[in-house]
């Protein structure tokens, strides 16, 4: 078939794109046009590579979306993404130009339906659960009267100077370490955890409280770190958790020995109030002095009781009547043995003349002998056993005979 003249100039008058042309201007115009958007979907393969970068694929039911989440971003999220959950991420639309595909590049994230500060916290919750930090058997006791208190706290904040109240109010003496730290912000979690560290390194220190006055779960978010969580779990000084207000619940509150519903309420459980221990003191000195001259009062009835008794006014008659008493028995003693003595003389007698008349002594004493062969001494029932020529020996009653064998007779 040939082309006519006005399909050549068609032909040449035609803007042909090469594939890294036209992939190159699809890029511009997606990133003119979307580099500021918000998109909503479910994630889908997310992966995190060796360099730290995240990708996974965002879906709907009839669609779905490559994204990628450099690591400088992944790091500021308050909670880690995960297959199935459903997010808003807001980014910027490109082109991957080695494969022609574009995709989300993303500089923000947040769960669809629950914020992502309350996300991170069931997670971590979650997590620190499974490991056990929880566990009642790892919780140690708060001492009743403790000498040092180390409070972690701010200094500045209304938390410090409710404690300081209380607890100067309550037992005046004790002994109170505050360290200043930062409670929210960059960097607070750390340092709260680094001061309780620290103050384990102390020898003296009886409990210690950590927290802060009330606010935001923004606000309370460094007792929600990780960190933390892991610095009260490891602290052998017993830890009191004093976060927020009373509704509020931190992951500290979770590890730690004992929780506060707040800073006030953590400074109450940790002193008692002199007064009722001054007055629990009194009661009980009254308490011990009434049961003291109670028990006094009984000895004495007793003692009383005692002297009245016969044995002690008159001690020997018990010891006379106690050595009649052995007297006597010795006496049946005596019986019983001579007794038991002459029984076992008529038996022992029945005895003797039943083994004399069985006594081949006895035997021979009547006229009989005993006739062995020499050398063996082999007792002779036969004449068979001796031979002619042979020597005996014959056992009399009295002494005995070493005889030849001259001549034997059937």
């Amino acid at each position: 078939m040939e082309l006519s003249e006005t399909s050549i100039t068609e032909l040449a008058e035609r803007e042909i794109y090469t594939v890294s042309e036209l992939t190159r201007a699809v890029k511009f115009v997606l990133e003119e046009n979307f580099h500021d958007i918000w998109v909503e979907g479910e994630i889908s393969n997310f992966k995190v590579s060796n360099s730290g970068h995240a990708y996974f694929t965002l879906k709907d039911e009839e669609s779905q979306l490559r994204v990628v989440l450099f690591r400088l971003n992944k790091r500021l999220l308050k909670f880690e993404p995960d297959d199935g959950l459903h997010v808003i991420v807001r980014g910027r639309i490109s082109v991957y130009e080695a494969r022609g595909e574009y995709q989300l590049i993303a500089d923000y994230m947040e769960p669809k339906g629950i914020g992502a500060l309350q996300l991170a916290f069931e997670q971590l919750k979650e997590k620190l659960f499974k490991e056990g930090l929880f566990d009642e058997a790892h919780k140690k006791p708060i001492p009743d009267f403790p000498n040092k208190i180390a409070i972690v706290t701010s200094p500045t904040g209304a938390a410090i100077r409710d404690i300081l109240r209380i607890i100067g109010r309550r037992f005046p003496n004790v002994h109170i370490i505050i360290y200043p730290v930062m409670v929210q912000g960059e960097g607070a979690a750390e340092g709260i955890a680094m001061a309780i560290a620290e103050l384990n390194g102390l020898s003296d220190i009886d409990v210690m409280i950590v927290g802060r006055g009330g606010g935001s779960i923004e606000d309370l978010g460094a007792f929600n770190e990780e960190v933390v969580a892991r610095a009260i779990y490891n602290s052998h000084i017993p830890v009191i958790s004093a976060v927020g207000h009373e509704i509020d619940y931190t992951i500290s509150d979770f590890v730690a020995d004992l929780r506060a519903p707040t800073p006030s309420a953590a400074a109450e459980l940790v002193v008692r109030d002199r007064r009722e221990v001054i007055q629990n003191i009194t009661s009980l000195e009254k308490r011990l002095i009434n049961a003291v001259q109670n028990k006094v009062y009984i000895l004495k009835g007793n003692l009383t009781g005692l002297q009245e008794r016969r044995v002690l006014k008159s001690p020997f008659d018990k010891i006379y009547e106690l050595q009649q008493r052995v007297d006597e028995m010795e006496l049946r003693i005596k019986k019983t043995i001579n007794h038991r003595i002459e029984m076992l003389d008529k038996e022992l007698s029945g005895i003797t003349g039943r083994l004399d008349a069985l006594s081949p002594l006895a035997v021979m004493k009547r006229g009989y002998s005993i006739c062995r062969r020499l050398p063996d001494m082999k007792i002779i029932k036969d004449i068979s056993e001796v031979e002619k020529g042979g020597e005996v020996n014959i056992k009399l009653h009295k002494g005995e005979l070493f005889c030849h064998v001259a001549e034997r007779k059937q």
